[in-house]
């Protein structure tokens, strides 16, 4: 079995996703460092992958930029984190939209629970304060499933 370096990408991406989750559960920030790294990284993979500019990686950064935007105005509703929103644009420069989409779905699904965790955990110790979730664990689950269901490395687009 030989590893092809679209995979070694994923499997760099896979690392990297871990390292945002276990931050934001530590610390509760991603750092920009990290996402600036998952960003440029998808640029590179990219070229790897054999992506073609037009439409391929155009529909990549208008949709990367779309979803800023959207998440965007969620951050200054404070609903979500500066470095959940930058960090859902840079995976999203990675994945095609099918992929992307399950990415959303998965993190949709995975921040849910992550929630309702936190907020069952709040009610038997009702002297604590408001649940601060760590969101970068959901979107990170998103982006470990699509790589691990082959959607990273497979022409889904």
């Amino acid at each position: 079995m030989t590893i092809e370096l679209p995979d070694l990408f994923g499997i760099l991406l896979a690392v990297l996703l871990l390292m945002a989750a276990w931050t934001d559960i530590k610390t509760r920030t991603i750092s920009n460092e990290l996402n600036a790294t998952i960003a440029l990284l998808g640029i590179a993979f990219w070229f790897v992958a054999g992506e073609t500019l037009w439409p391929d990686v155009a529909i990549r950064v208008a949709i990367a930029l779309g979803l800023f935007i959207l998440f965007a105005i969620l951050f200054m509703l404070r609903m979500i984190g500066g470095g959940d929103v930058k960090m859902i644009a840079a995976l999203a420069l990675w994945l095609p939209v099918k992929a992307l989409v399950v990415m959303l779905t998965v993190m949709a699904l995975a921040g849910g629970v992550i929630a309702l965790f936190l907020l069952i955990r709040q009610r038997w110790q009702p002297n604590t304060d408001k649940p601060d979730i760590p969101y970068g664990v959901a979107i990170a689950l998103g982006g470990l499933w699509v790589i691990a269901n082959g959607l990273l490395t497979t022409s889904v687009a």
